[in-house]
């Protein structure tokens, strides 16, 4: 089906903060940029309405988040996490975002669904049949339901360019939810993939407990014409592994804030 996407169409935009933020966090270990979406879903149209629908904290570190949004021309909707007696909690915005889809959409061309939660299917298909709305959703197509893209007249996939949508992310084909390589597990350089970056070289492999010994050569050194009976020393490579380890546990290590982009983070979006 072809989308017809113009200037004058009537655009509102429900983000799922909670869904895409989750999903970048899992998928790249990295935070949502709110301003590239912004850019992406608007397409030069005439944006009338664009709601964010978060969480808060107890802390209320989400201040500063919700000033970036409101900067972007995003409202914000907040809701408290509920706790049960059980110490279950429980914390969505679907219904909310629902209804107000629908209370908007007689005003709209195009409804525009932020989140890949199944759970919006019904939605879509509403809007579609009883409204007359075109529906587009943008989301993490890896974590996203397989029947929502589907429904919808179009599916942006952030997946397909994750260093576009997200902030301090890891990427690649050679990514896995496992954050660090074993230089042990890596083979020589002439069997190494192309996709690792600089191979020859240990000093760029991402490893938090890389350990050389007397009997191990260097990856380097294989290609570097070193007699088979000479032994790497030990310290060379332990000074690698140190260096590597105390970058990549910073970066993983993180303080978890809760969803909510640090002033670094924000100051990427807005180029300050």
């Amino acid at each position: 089906m072809t989308v017809i996407k113009h200037k004058e169409q009537r655009v509102g935009i429900f983000i799922d903060t909670q869904n895409l933020y989750h999903s970048a966090k899992n998928l790249y270990h990295a935070r949502v940029n709110f301003g590239a979406i912004m850019k992406e879903v608007v397409a030069n149209r005439a944006l009338i309405r664009a709601v964010a629908y978060v969480i808060t904290t107890e802390t209320g570190e989400e201040k500063g988040f919700f000033e970036a949004l409101e900067k972007l021309g995003i409202e914000t909707k907040t809701k408290n996490i509920q706790i049960f007696n059980s110490g279950a909690k429980k914390a969505d915005w679907d219904v909310g975002l629902a209804v107000d889809a629908i209370k908007m959409a007689p005003k709209l061309d195009t409804v525009i669904i932020a989140s890949g939660d199944g759970d919006f299917i019904p939605l879509v298909e509403y809007l579609q049949t009883n409204e007359g709305c075109q529906v587009e959703v943008i989301a993490f197509g890896k974590s996203s339901s397989g029947r929502l893209r589907e429904v919808t007249d179009d599916f942006i996939d952030m997946c397909l360019d994750p260093k576009k949508y997200t902030i301090g992310g890891q990427y690649g084909d050679s990514y896995t939810s496992k954050p660090h390589t074993k230089v042990n597990d890596i083979k020589a350089p002439s069997a190494v993939s192309p996709a690792v970056s600089g191979a020859n070289d240990v000093s760029s492999v991402p490893t938090k407990s890389a350990r050389f010994t007397p009997k191990q050569t260097r990856p380097s050194q294989r290609t570097s014409g070193v007699r088979p009976t000479q032994r790497s020393k030990p310290n060379a490579g332990k000074k690698h592994a140190s260096s590597n380890s105390a970058v990549n546990t910073k970066e993983i290590d993180a303080k978890d804030d809760g969803g909510f982009m640090t002033s670094s983070d924000l100051a990427k979006i807005f180029g300050k």
